[in-house]
């Protein structure tokens, strides 16, 4: 049966209509959907941060993570072959990027299907994880080397003494740190991760090694070599060359030679200190409440950097050796003058807290260890502080150890504990020198060593501490310590009279539950705290007058009871 032309036409026309219609409802949803930076009903991690622009995104995200901390800070359990490693994400600096998973979330609007899609039901975006490869293959290694089959030997040379003793390389199973890396990226928040291990041949030979301990190691433990000052002529004994000498190998197993100028220093300190004088910054003595100007030194230095590199080929010479080393002056790196330029005379703020333990508690030296980081840093007018970004990692290769933590609601052993405490002590100080909060995250539950809703958590790299200085005035961070506290003040000139925190009731009360744990190094017994909302002003005062108040609002879970070494209920 035939169409006839007049039918054809009308459905060409109800065709058409329809498709355009259609079309017009996709992009009438499309621009619903793309209305905002950050398309709607997007999630990550089930933290909803759609339909806000990228800084609003942002901080939503920030707020999701902090209520999460304990989970994000949890170890990490890695296999490796048929070994098992615990790792800690502060000590790998794994982490969630939040600005690159707004970036990425915010990529979705430019494809109108996906935003469509967000539009009816939910986008789940994966947040994009922070690790620093080499400090996670570093803390893999020793598991690496125990795992079944044959491990891969790396070449290099160990001082035994003064004798050098050949480590020849083997063949083997290995970790490849960039493999590991992307492994710990894709794994870390579904709790464990297997970490592959792969084949691999040293690239140096065993008669490398060989020609490396004739013709470099051998040599350079012959003699003392002399070093060549402005200030006059010293030794380097062999003791020194042989424990600052590293002869060790890349990933791919390729012989590498250089002097550590670290174990130099160190090896060496008694003899540069008679030729080197160190530098101080200028800084404030508040004895009595009253702030005095303790002018800076300049210092000379043995340019020992430039040493070490000087010495490698030095060190292969047989018979007498000699290399010259300058010495630099260098300028303190605060004076007298920019603190008087920066308008820094008075303590404008100072806070307290307090510890138990004494100074040899592992939780005290971590306080202690961070606290000691940030004394005399310097906030310039318009800066932001981040003490993130002030200390870097707080792993193990920064002097810091494990101390309890909370993970998913109990507290745990974990590296770096107690940074918080110096985290809450840092953020009052800030508070009451009446400079703007930027970032800062309370804990998930209340600690009564803390005022409520003024304190503040903090987790490398995912969770920071920021503020910044919106005075005319540079401000100086003071920091000091006793056996059972930790004081962070502030030295800057007033903009305000007083400073103040007025607190509205607590609300929507919450009693803890008692829940048994087995006994064991990872139960940590707690007395349990209730559950709360609280709201704390933050008011400004200044010639008798209230300039303004700000409002901080947190809502604090109920702390369990803990118990170890009772049967379950």
């Amino acid at each position: 049966m035939f169409s006839t032309p007049g039918k054809s036409w009308r459905r060409w026309l109800i065709a058409g209509t329809t498709t355009a219609v259609a079309l017009a409802l996709v992009a009438a949803f499309a621009g619903y959907a793309l209305g905002s930076e950050v398309p709607r009903n997007v999630r990550v991690l089930g933290v909803a941060i759609g339909d806000r622009d990228r800084a609003e995104a942002a901080d939503a995200l920030r707020d999701g993570l902090a209520a999460r901390a304990d989970q994000l800070a949890a170890p990490l359990t890695v296999h490796v072959g048929d070994q098992t490693a615990t790792v800690q994400p502060q000590d790998v600096g794994l982490g969630v990027d939040v600005d690159a998973t707004v970036a990425a979330a915010a990529d979705a609007a430019h494809n109108p299907w996906d935003a469509l899609t967000s539009t009816f039901g939910t986008t789940d975006v994966a947040p994009v994880v922070t690790v620093d490869a080499a400090r996670l293959a570093a803390a893999l290694q020793p598991v690496a080397a125990k795992a079944s089959g044959a491990a891969m030997t790396l070449p290099g040379v160990v001082f035994d003494g003064r004798t050098p003793k050949a480590v020849y390389p083997k063949p083997g199973r290995a970790l490849d740190a960039a493999r590991a890396a992307d492994a710990v990226r894709d794994g870390w928040l579904k709790g464990e991760v297997t970490v592959p291990l792969v084949d691999k041949t040293p690239a140096s030979s065993a008669a490398d090694v060989d020609a490396m301990i004739a013709e470099v190691a051998e040599p350079a433990v012959a003699a003392p070599v002399t070093v060549d000052t402005p200030q006059g002529r010293l030794s380097l004994s062999t003791r020194v060359i042989a424990s600052s000498l590293v002869i060790g190998s890349d990933a791919d197993g390729k012989l590498t030679v250089k002097v550590d100028e670290k174990k130099l220093r160190s090896g060496w300190k008694s003899t540069l200190d008679r030729v080197e004088t160190q530098p101080k910054n200028a800084a404030i003595d508040g004895k009595n409440g009253k702030a005095q100007v303790i002018a800076s030194t300049g210092g000379t230095l043995v340019d020992t950097a430039k040493l070490a590199a000087d010495l490698v080929p030095v060190l292969k010479q047989a018979g007498a050796r000699t290399v010259t080393a300058q010495i630099n002056e260098v300028a303190a790196a605060t004076t007298a003058k920019d603190l008087a330029k920066l308008g820094i005379r008075e303590q404008v703020s100072s806070f307290t807290t307090y510890f138990t333990g004494g100074l040899e508690s592992p939780r005290s030296k971590n306080i202690i260890q961070i606290a000691k980081e940030v004394d005399g840093a310097i906030v310039k007018p318009g800066e932001t502080f981040s003490l993130n970004g002030h200390t870097g990692p707080r792993g193990y290769a920064e002097g810091y150890h494990d101390a309890p933590i909370i993970m998913d609601g109990k507290l745990i052993p974990g590296v770096g504990g107690g940074a918080s405490q110096f985290t809450t002590t840092i953020f009052n100080a800030s508070y009451y020198a009446g400079l703007k909060d930027v970032e800062h995250k309370p804990h998930s539950f209340y600690f009564t060593r803390y005022p409520a809703v003024i304190e503040s958590t903090i987790m490398y790299p995912s969770l920071d501490l920021r503020f910044t200085n919106d005075t005319p005035y540079g401000v100086l961070i003071d920091t000091s310590y006793t056996a059972d506290s930790i004081t962070v003040s502030m030295w800057s000139t007033k903009v305000y009279d007083s400073i103040t925190t007025k607190y509205d009731p607590k609300r929507d009360i919450t009693e803890p539950k008692k829940m048994s744990l087995p006994a064991g190094p990872t139960c940590i017994a707690t007395q349990g705290s209730q559950g709360f909302t609280q709201d704390a002003w933050r008011i400004f005062r200044k010639d008798g007058k209230e300039l303004k108040r700000e409002k901080f609002t947190w809502r604090y879970d109920a702390e369990p009871q803990y118990v170890c070494d009772a049967k379950p209920q």
